[in-house]
């Protein structure tokens, strides 16, 4: 009896230590050359490729993982929606040493936890050039079965440093190539001209579900990739991760139903679905099956419809599924006249509130959907509602700690807050280790929000009672109120966040720091690494605008952040009677939509005017010959977008203001006026060929008639 039980007892020491492999992975960061959409572009890859490797674990491995820097750059690895300690989660500074150029970093954790996931760079716009991967934690013990992992992203050939100062500067290009600008002569051809001085009334720009127009959109680094080895019968589990930087995916398939299994890594209950909507860095497992033996589309079509990307499942005739038509922008644009009010706030007064995105408004922009000679039937459209964890969620007792979380922004000037402020304008959250914390989200903006909590699963307070869902993802669309919550069993410092890289980049985040935490090894100096974090969203952003004319030159250049403002516009004629100004202001803009900019700046003017001397609207003599003043003034944005300016100077002359520069005539076409008290006018239009190249003509009160070109940065 006494061996016997030692051989059981060295058999299950055996089977422990087989059992608990350390598996290790070793992942070379690089440089690298795509051409996806026919130009070569930079790009960054991990062991040479986009994606990176898939990393295979099992539940109770330990995972060993060595990131090899080669570039000349520092670099980051998240790994997203994992358990695992604080200084393993990758986000540099906060949780985890930069990688710095040439280094190497050990990364080990064990794996207590089974589902798909993914990883990505935390550094600046590395994610966004290619730096991610895929990681799947296989559950021990469970049947074998087939599957592949779907990993979504997309693609621009303008380097994404470049993106994001075009999206802080108002640039229009992004909606140009969609043919999403909504301009009046598109209005006034679909019948919605109406709708269009409404939305500009209400001091809105035009309707749009994606901030960045892409070349392409990949599924695994390819447009289109295939799996031709299945048969007919076969059911595949597709492990679908949005690794993308900012865009959303309707995911349908060609052979039937989608079988959603799995939501961020976490079990749910089978449902089945005719399509799904993936918010940015949201996994699903859906289930499908191989009807015949043909080949079968698994479609993902990024939400505004530009573009898709496609894995075609098994061999043989190609049955495509049902590909989704144009959004109807105008519709979307009267559906947004109706939520918004005068003060810039969402209108929640008729009581539309909605959670949990049980009542998408979006549909109205879906031809599929809304037309009512649709061939495509009832359409199941999955919602946060219908998950259902197959096992009790309920927290353990303990004190509830409770936030509000208003998410504010200014699309214009491309600024995404938590309650109005920035990561950088506010100081880290404390929590307890042992609470329960209670996050009540409002999204007050009219673009959708994928909500990302580092570390930790949190419940989905959906109306499943104690069977509320497991996510580390929230997207939450506009006018909505989700609630989560979560246990405080960890310690250290965990980041919330937007997961569009461009609204984190912007600032709409939090940090939650457990108090009494022992000290991370790998953030020695807390206070210094807090201040480098936030500088993401203290960045400056340059822009520059030179107009050639017949009668001259103008231009503006400006520095700009999340707040401040340094700006100067010049005019310089041809002669001495068309003389040359320089204006320079330096301002803070005020308020939660921004609208109200105060500044202190400086005046200089000359022209020949000899004894022809004019006097302004208040009767104060102009000195339109020369003058050097310094002045004190503020701006505001009236309805119509129509910026007013009043200012007086250090020589006691008041001047008010009116102008605007980028009334939308037809997609390429801009109309731009401006009138003052100092009986100056301006008006001219503005053709625009590319990004940083246009045609324009005007006429200025004090130039004349001049056309030329614009060049723009």
């Amino acid at each position: 009896m006494k061996q016997l039980l030692s051989l059981l007892l060295l058999l299950f020491t055996s089977y422990t230590v087989f059992a608990q492999k350390t598996i290790r992975y070793d992942l070379y960061v690089g440089d690298t050359m795509v051409h996806y959409s026919g130009k070569m572009k930079h790009a960054l890859a991990i062991n040479g490729t986009i994606p990176g490797p898939v990393l295979h674990f099992t539940e109770g491995d330990t995972a060993e993982i060595y990131v090899h820097n080669t570039l000349n750059e520092e670099t980051s690895i998240h790994w997203h929606g994992l358990i695992l300690p604080n200084q393993e989660d990758g986000v540099p500074y906060l949780t985890t040493q930069p990688i710095k150029a040439g280094q190497t970093h050990k990364f080990r954790f064990p794996v207590v936890q089974h589902g798909t996931y993914w990883y990505h760079s935390h550094t600046m716009f590395q994610e966004q050039s290619g730096m991610y991967g895929s990681i799947v934690f296989h559950e021990r013990n469970a049947a074998p079965q087939k599957e592949e992992v779907v990993l979504l992203s997309d693609w621009t050939d303008i380097h994404p440093h470049q993106v994001n100062r075009m999206l802080h500067n108002a640039s229009d290009w992004f909606a140009i190539k969609k043919g999403s600008t909504q301009s009046y002569a598109e209005a006034v051809k679909k019948g919605y001209f109406g709708t269009k001085v409404t939305n500009e009334w209400k001091r809105m720009n035009a309707m749009d579900v994606s901030d960045v127009y892409y070349e392409r959109f990949l599924t695994n680094g390819q447009p289109q990739a295939a799996a031709p080895a299945y048969k007919a019968g076969d059911k595949v589990r597709l492990r679908v991760i949005n690794g993308s930087s900012s865009t959303y995916f309707w995911l349908n398939y060609g052979g039937g139903k989608l079988t959603v299994v799995a939501n961020d890594g976490a079990d749910v209950e089978p449902l089945e679905v005719d399509r799904l909507l993936v918010g940015v860095s949201e996994t699903y497992d859906v289930i499908v099956t191989i009807p015949d033996n043909k080949s079968y589309e698994f479609l993902a079509t990024a939400e505004d419809r530009t573009n898709s990307t496609s894995l075609w499942l098994g061999d043989g005739d190609k049955v495509a599924a049902r590909h989704l038509p144009k959004l109807k922008y105008f519709e979307g644009m009267k559906m947004m006249n109706d939520m918004m009010r005068m003060d810039g706030n969402l209108d929640t007064s008729g009581g539309m509130m909605m959670t949990n995105q049980t009542m998408d408004m979006n549909t109205v922009m879906y031809p599929e959907i809304t037309e009512p000679d649709s061939s495509a039937g009832d359409i199941v459209t999955l919602n946060y509602g219908m998950l259902k964890a197959p096992a009790k969620t309920t927290l353990p007792a303990g004190p509830v700690r409770e936030f509000k979380f208003e998410l504010t922004g200014n699309m214009n000037r491309y600024v995404w807050t938590i309650n109005n402020k920035t990561v950088s304008e506010t100081d880290k959250i404390l929590i307890r280790k042992g609470e329960n914390v209670r996050i009540v989200l409002y999204n007050n903006t009219m673009m959708r929000h994928p909500m990302h909590l580092h570390g930790h699963f949190f419940r989905v307070l959906n109306g499943q009672g104690e069977y509320a869902p497991l996510k580390t993802v929230l997207d939450i669309m506009p006018m909505e109120v989700d609630t989560i919550e979560f246990a405080a069993s960890e310690s250290g410092d965990w980041f919330f966040h937007c997961h569009i890289l461009y609204h984190m980049m912007s600032g709409m985040g939090r940090v939650f720091s457990y108090e009494d935490s022992p000290p991370n090894p790998q953030v020695p100096d807390p206070v210094k690494a807090y201040r480098m974090l936030k500088r993401d969203d203290r960045m400056l952003y340059l822009m520059g605008q030179v107009g050639l004319e017949s009668n001259g030159s103008d231009g503006e250049i400006m520095l700009s952040n999340t707040r401040y403002r340094l700006s100067a516009e010049w005019r310089i004629g041809l002669n001495d009677k068309n003389g040359y100004e320089n204006e320079t202001h330096f301002g803070r803009y005020f308020g939660k939509n921004q609208w109200l900019l105060g500044y202190v700046g400086w005046d200089v003017r000359y022209r020949k005017m000899g004894d022809d001397h004019e006097k302004n609207l208040f009767g104060q003599r102009s000195t339109k010959d020369f003058r050097q003043v310094l002045h004190l003034g503020v701006q505001y944005t009236l309805p119509m977008l129509i910026l007013a300016d009043a200012s007086i100077d250090t020589d006691g002359r008041l001047r008010i203001q009116l102008m605007r520069d980028d009334v939308p005539v037809t997609r390429r076409l801009r109309f731009n006026f401006m009138v003052n008290t100092d009986k100056e006018y301006m008006a001219g239009f503005r053709y625009i060929f590319t990004r940083n190249f246009a045609l324009s003509t005007h006429y200025d009160s004090d130039m004349g008639f001049g056309a030329g070109i614009t060049l723009s940065y």
